[in-house]
């Protein structure tokens, strides 16, 4: 799939190369087509376009980083500097635009209707998923409800579209595709819940970028919405001082009220929750090593501290 994403980054203009190549040469975990080719080995699938379109999601996982960082006015991502510090905010967005259209050139080449709809899907669900985000900044009376709506879009919206993608080459049933959907939707929304815990639990050495960085940009997650149902009335008009301003000055207290509240473990709690949800979907897939690698893959989820 490396070769694959090294092949079609290729462009005659220099700046395509050097921005695309320098945020997918960061690494990353590259989950999202590893979903994609573990769920086809599960359903025992070896499709000639399982790699093509694995390299079609991270695509597209790519293009909204490249606009969220721009966005967000973040300047660290696993370890060093954003695109957009390195290179500008104009060639970040544009860059994003490319790989977006990028990914619909090559998911073309499936010659199925039905991989375009998922993606084409996917990619507005996503789309409305970050502009649902950008609505919700600096809100403080956001609900747990509407947070998990925004990780369904922009989050876990891709997960599930690489496990279905799966199921569509491997040719499988209405009931299976479902399934496969439903645990990549449960993979997503637990992984993105353990993202915004480490906001707040994480340790910068280890998860490459700064913590605090939510609060940062006003951005209500789980939680802080947890903290301020629990805190007495001074300290929830701290933390929505914080968020409606965007201010970090008082990060440790809110931090402290955090922890002190339980909502590091009412969150975790949550996503184990989704994480069990991911795992009873796979219950009806053959029992091979790639099934039990999703098992693996969602329960290590839980433990993740970067």
């Amino acid at each position: 799939m490396d070769a694959v994403i090294e092949q079609r980054l290729a462009s005659e203009v220099p700046l395509v190369g050097q921005v695309s190549g320098y945020i997918v040469a960061a690494g990353g975990k590259r989950l999202r087509p590893a979903l994609l080719l573990l769920m086809c080995g599960a359903l025992e699938c070896g499709h000639e376009q399982r790699l093509n379109l694995a390299a079609v999601v991270e695509f597209i996982h790519t293009a909204t980083l490249l606009h969220d960082d721009v966005v967000d006015e973040s300047t660290l991502r696993r370890g060093r500097p954003t695109a957009n510090q390195a290179f500008g905010n104009p060639a970040s967005v544009l860059v994003g635009d490319f790989l977006y259209s990028r990914a619909f050139q090559m998911m073309v080449l499936a010659q199925n209707m039905r991989v375009m709809q998922v993606l084409s899907e996917a990619t507005n669900v996503i789309a409305e998923g970050e502009v649902q985000q950008l609505v919700n900044m600096h809100d403080a009376s956001l609900t747990e409800a509407q947070y998990l709506y925004v990780i369904r879009s922009k989050t876990a919206k891709l997960f599930e579209a690489s496990a279905r993608l799966a199921a569509i080459l491997a040719g499988s049933d209405e009931a299976t595709e479902a399934s496969c959907a439903q645990y990549g939707q449960a993979l997503g929304t637990a992984f993105q819940i353990i993202d915004d815990v480490l906001d707040y639990d994480g340790e910068v050495a280890q998860m490459g970028k700064n913590l605090g960085d939510d609060l940062r940009e006003g951005k209500v997650t789980l939680p802080l919405i947890v903290a301020m149902e629990r805190s007495a009335a001074q300290e929830r008009a701290l933390i929505a001082h914080a968020i409606e301003e965007g201010g970090t000055d008082q990060l440790d207290a809110i931090m402290a009220i955090v922890r002190r509240t339980g909502a590091i473990d009412t969150t975790r709690l949550l996503a184990a929750s989704e994480a069990e949800r991911a795992i009873a979907a796979l219950s009806g897939l053959p029992d091979n090593a790639h099934r039990q690698a999703l098992i693996d893959l969602a329960a290590q989820l839980l433990v993740r501290r970067a």
